[in-house]
Parts: C-alpha cells; structure tokens; sequence
C-alpha cells in the first residue's frame, strides 16, 4: 500500500472513530476484552456503544460495507482502540479520493476529529508539573540522557510534543525521549498527555528493529499486552487529553517507545525501553 494510500486509511479511520477514544478502552493491546464486549467507557454506556452511534452518522455508503468490510465491527473498533491486529481488508485496497484530504500529516485531521473525544483530562499547568518532575523511585542521569526506575512498580508521565522542546518529540522528567529503564517484571504505568496544540499524539512500547515505518499502526505489535494507546486528541478548553497504558515488563531487553502516528516516530517521536534482567 503507498503513502497515498496510507492517508485515505488513516482520514477514513480517525472519521470513523471521532469523538471516541481519548482515555476511553484505547490501552486494550492483549486485554481481556474482545470484540462485541468491549470495556465500558464515558459516552453511551460503552465505548463500543459511543464508537456505533458515532460511526452511524456517516450512513450506509462504502465506509459500511462493500470490498472495504464493516467499520461497524468489533474487530475494526478494537484495533482503532490499540489492538494488535487489524481487519485483512485494511492492509489492501485502495479508498475513496475524496477521503483524502489536503493535510500532509493526518495527525492534524485526527487531532482535530479527536479533540471532543471522552476521557481524562489535565490543565496546561497540571501537564508542564508531571512532564518536569522525577517519578518516584527514579534516578535521572542527565549525562547519560535515562531515566532509571529501582522499584517492583512504576509509575512515569509522557508529554507528547510539549512547548517548549522539539515539536516532535516526547518529555520524561524534563528530558526529551530519554532512555528509560526498568528491571524485569515490574508493573509499569505510563500516562501519555498529549501537550500538542493542533496535532493527535499516542504512544506504543514495541520491539526494536530497523527505523521506524511511516505507519507504525500497521506495522508495529505493541512489546507487551496493555503497552499500546493510538490516538489522543488536540487539547480544549476543557484541558489535554491524558490516557493511561498498563503492562508487566515481561521479558529482558531492548524496545522502543514511539508515536503510532503516520510519520511521527520518523520525525523524532521515538526513544529507547530498557528491561534489564
């Protein structure tokens, strides 16, 4: 599939899931739920509930049904909320022109698209404390550009294209995509605060390899079960949105931590996850 192409997709995926997602089941990679059950969520009773209404607004054409499957599906809704396998149908065809857009970076339309989605939220000020500040049981070695954790548990904040820094780029305790390390085993909590004014930002632990693709989305397996949130809106007035991704550093070794975002970990979202053993 060509850049081109890759751009309808992802217009057509942040139409087809606006107004959801923000803090709301995005963290499901290797859950417990499954499609047709999905977790319970702000809007509509469910999240899955809020995705169909949202998704109904946009009638019966293409986007339905036809060669390109149903986006009313449970599988289509779990990968868009950071599963791991997306719908066949999607890795193939082409879609329709006039889907696409004039922006050169669909983080600008999912952002906006996103921007109202249900969820956790925190102020400017609440966002520049937690992205400055040494976690608990953290050493930060500026010299050597990490953040190391010491404890069984952990629990860090990720601003994603804060001011103040890169515009693409993340800050952990004031460094920015810093080497973070922890011991095998520990819980790890990160919450991923999406500091950029007019772009959608998300964020994805995976294995190391070669450079990051254009789209990680489609090519990218979240490390771990729990280590996946795709997509958060541009912030409101209402605050940035927050979400939080849960996993257990399973296995020793070397990843990576990079916004799933068309083209964003080439630009420089993109830093290293140390489990040591």
């Amino acid at each position: 599939m060509n850049r081109r192409r890759l751009v309808v997709l992802i217009g057509v995926v942040a139409l087809s899931a606006a107004g959801i997602g923000a803090g709301v089941a995005v963290a499901v990679s290797g859950g417990s739920s499954s499609p047709g059950t999905p977790s319970s969520g702000a809007a509509g009773g469910s999240s899955y509930s809020y995705y169909r209404s949202m998704m109904g607004r946009f009638g019966s054409g293409s986007m339905m049904g036809g060669s390109y499957g149903s986006m009313m599906g449970g599988t289509e809704y779990h990968w868009m909320m950071g599963g791991a396998t997306a719908p066949g149908w999607m890795r193939g065809g082409a879609l329709p022109d006039f889907m696409m857009g004039t922006s050169t970076d669909p983080g600008k339309v999912m952002g906006k698209l996103f921007a109202d989605a249900p969820g956790s939220r925190v102020s400017p000020a609440q966002a520049i404390r937690l992205g400055n500040e040494t976690p608990v049981a953290a050493t930060v070695d500026t010299t050597h550009h990490s953040v190391s954790f010491s404890g069984s548990t952990v629990h860090l904040v990720v601003l994603a294209s804060p001011t103040g820094g890169p515009d693409e780029a993340f800050r952990i305790a004031g460094l920015v995509n810093p080497t973070v390390a922890v011991h095998a085993g520990t819980w790890v909590s990160i919450e991923v605060v999406n500091a950029d004014p007019d772009t959608a930002h998300g964020l994805v632990v995976a294995a190391t390899g070669s450079a990051p693709s254009w789209m990680p989305m489609m090519t990218t397996t979240p490390a771990f079960g729990g280590s996946a949130v795709w997509f958060l809106g541009d912030p409101t007035s209402a605050g940035m949105h927050a979400a939080t991704l849960s996993f257990t550093a399973a296995t020793p070794g070397t990843y990576q931590y990079l916004c799933p975002v068309p083209g964003h970990a080439q630009k420089g979202m993109v830093g290293t996850f140390v489990v040591t053993g």
